[in-house]
């Protein structure tokens, strides 16, 4: 037993040891100098005791021996790169600190990263010339520098990059003329936006002018006119001329109106590719920044993280993912995005946002300043004329309305009892939380199933809260929202703590009964589920109230009910009369302990079961 007891310890020994040798100390030990001695906005959450191929952002060779790539955009550094930090990764391959405010001269000891392909340093403050040898980097793939101050000439170096398919410089200060680069495999140029003079070179030709725009050069022309040889005019001559001349008058009126047409479509096209940023008709790569984002938007047009996100992706990643529309909700569309290193994301584009940028960013910090774990997180969002963006997390399992009432192609996840119970106790409790915000005074304005997710111990969590508040309209009033909504806020547009206590009321009644907030009958006759299970409990109590799927659970009725007489308290009409969520909270937990302290004997009891009351101030929503 002793020597078995040995064998395992010197395993386990062992193991430990390879661990430790795996993990690529040196490479840790530059990362740590390198953002120790790089001020930034955006906390990493860097464990020095856990291997550094678990950091954010981080990505090891296969062995685990050494750092094949970093990725830190949007971190918020500030300054110069500091010097023998970065340049010891001697695996790196790919580098990504773009949208930064990293300012300074290229670093010049980047050359000791010989085996760098992917090179991304765009949306910075870097100055200076380039480097005058870029042959140090042949295994160069993707170089963007673009969105920078550099100046000075484009190094004739480049041409010996032979592995280069893209090279991106725009939007800098160079100057001179364009290099004739010889490289076969570019596929992608971009040197717009500087000060380069001259022709465009002939091994050049190939690329759209798009490529070299804002420059004062010309595209290189080898076809020179050819005069024709001057003879008389004769009689046959002239009447070809005339039937010509018709031709040409004809085939320009039919050139114009294709061109109009044309025109027309194009319009028509941008616009839908606008209303199209993340539709996953959208390949990944297709729908470049340049195109979404303008090229001097400021620091402040970026995208803005909340202390304690460890997300490491920026705006240009968004706009580069791969996405797919979740679905059109009362303030505007949800997608799922993911990106390169597959993180997935959910990114909320806003519709007729209505008050201005600074409202915006201060409602925006006091969202993302809730973390609770019935609250969905607000990791980042983004402000700019045209767009403005919300970046939550994903939830896997969709919304309580999706497995509620059924998901695409007619497919059902049943809920429980228990799983019902958990849901309206998360919720609860995250309502309460955000109403606790703002001095008390923080109002969700936009409560509905479709807005509560599972957490990961598969209780409700709230989201797309506060955008009541900074939005022109509320959703018109023929929708699936208007069933969730208050008396109060139909008729003064306003919403307050008091009507999210009664749009909370309608989700419980849906856990309740399974039905929508707003339904047909087969008659097409549009049902009001406040109204119908008003008229139920006033005329007749049967079990006709619960969903039949909740009829299967045994010893549950009286629980049931509890939660009745609790949803009907909330959906009273008068909003002064209806409970505070921390007295909901209560309630509901309080139907919790009956669960565990008492388990009445088993048995249909619906039909002989005594109906609750309705509270006295019930009257039925008009």
């Amino acid at each position: 037993m002793e020597a078995k007891h040995i064998f395992f310890s010197v395993l386990f020994l062992g193991f430990a040891l390879i661990a430790v040798i795996a993990d690529p100390v040196d490479d840790k030990k530059a990362l740590l100098d390198f953002v120790n001695n790089l001020p930034h906005s955006r906390s990493l959450k860097w464990n020095e005791s856990s291997s550094i191929c678990n950091w954010t952002g981080i990505t090891c060779s296969k062995d685990g021996f050494h750092v094949i790539a970093v990725r830190l955009p949007g971190v918020g550094f500030t300054g110069a790169v500091p010097a023998n930090t970065i340049s010891r990764l001697s695996a790196l391959q790919t580098l990504s600190l773009r949208s930064n405010l990293i300012s300074g001269d290229f670093p010049q000891d980047f050359s000791n990263l010989k085996n760098l392909s992917y090179l991304y340093l765009q949306f910075n403050n870097l100055s200076g010339s380039l480097p005058s040898d870029f042959s140090v980097w042949n295994n160069l793939t993707v170089v963007n520098l673009s969105n920078n101050r550099f100046n000075g000439s484009i190094p004739l170096s480049i041409s010996n990059l032979t592995h280069l398919a893209s090279l991106n410089l725009a939007n800098n200060s160079l100057a001179g003329e364009i290099p004739n680069f010889d490289l076969p495999n570019l596929q992608q140029l971009i040197l717009s936006n500087n000060n380069l003079t001259g022709n465009v070179p002939k091994l050049l030709g190939r690329f759209p002018s798009s490529s070299f725009s804002g420059n004062n050069i010309s595209l290189e022309t080898s076809v020179s006119p050819v005069l024709a040889p001057i003879s008389a005019p004769n009689p046959r001559t002239k009447k070809l001329g005339e039937i010509a001349l018709l031709g040409i008058i004809i085939a320009a009126c039919v050139l114009g109106v294709v061109a109009f047409a044309l025109l027309l479509i194009l319009c028509c096209s941008r616009k839908k590719s606008k209303d199209e940023l993340f539709s996953g008709k959208l390949q990944k790569g297709q729908m470049t920044p340049e195109k979404m984002v303008s090229r001097t938007q400021d620091a402040n047009n970026r995208l803005v993280f909340f202390e304690g996100c460890n997300y490491a992706f920026d705006l240009e990643d968004l706009l580069r993912a791969s996405a797919e529309v979740l679905g059109k909700g009362t303030f505007g569309m949800a997608y799922k995005a993911i990106l390169e290193d597959s993180t997935t994301v959910v990114v909320k584009r806003l519709k007729e946002v209505s008050v201005s940028k600074r409202d915006f960013e201060q409602q925006m910090e006091v969202v993302g300043s809730i973390r609770h774990e019935n609250v969905v997180d607000l990791k980042a969002y983004y402000y700019s004329k045209d767009e403005k963006l919300m970046v939550c997390e994903y939830y896997s399992q969709g919304s309580v309305s999706s497995i509620l009432h059924g998901k695409r192609g007619g497919e059902r996840i049943s809920l429980d009892w228990n799983a019902r119970m958990n849901i309206a106790t998360g919720a609860a409790r995250g309502i309460a939380r955000i109403h606790a915000e703002n001095g008390g005074k923080f109002v969700h304005g936009n409560i509905k199933s479709s807005n509560i997710f599972l957490n990961s111990q598969q209780y409700g969590c709230i989201s797309d809260l506060g955008l009541a508040t900074i939005m022109s309209a509320l959703a018109p009033p023929i929708s699936r929202a208007a069933g969730y909504r208050a008396p109060e806020v139909t008729d003064t547009r306003k919403a307050g703590q008091p009507s999210d206590v009664y749009s909370f009321g309608v989700v419980l009644l849906e856990l309740l009964t399974g039905k929508s907030p707003i339904h047909t009958t087969g008659g097409d006759e549009i049902i009001h589920l406040v109204r119908w299970v008003h008229s139920v409990v006033r005329e007749e109590w049967t079990a006709e109230v619960f969903d039949v799927e909740l009829m299967r659970c045994p010893n549950i009725e009286e629980e049931m009910v509890e939660m009745l007489q609790i949803a009907l308290s909330c959906v009273v009409r008068m909003p002064d009369q209806r409970p505070k969520m921390t007295e909901i909270v209560k309630m509901i937990e309080n139907v919790r302990r009956v669960e565990v302290e008492y388990r009445p004997p088993s048995g249909n009891r619906s039909e002989s079961s005594t109906p609750p009351p309705p509270p006295p101030d019930v009257e039925e929503e008009s």
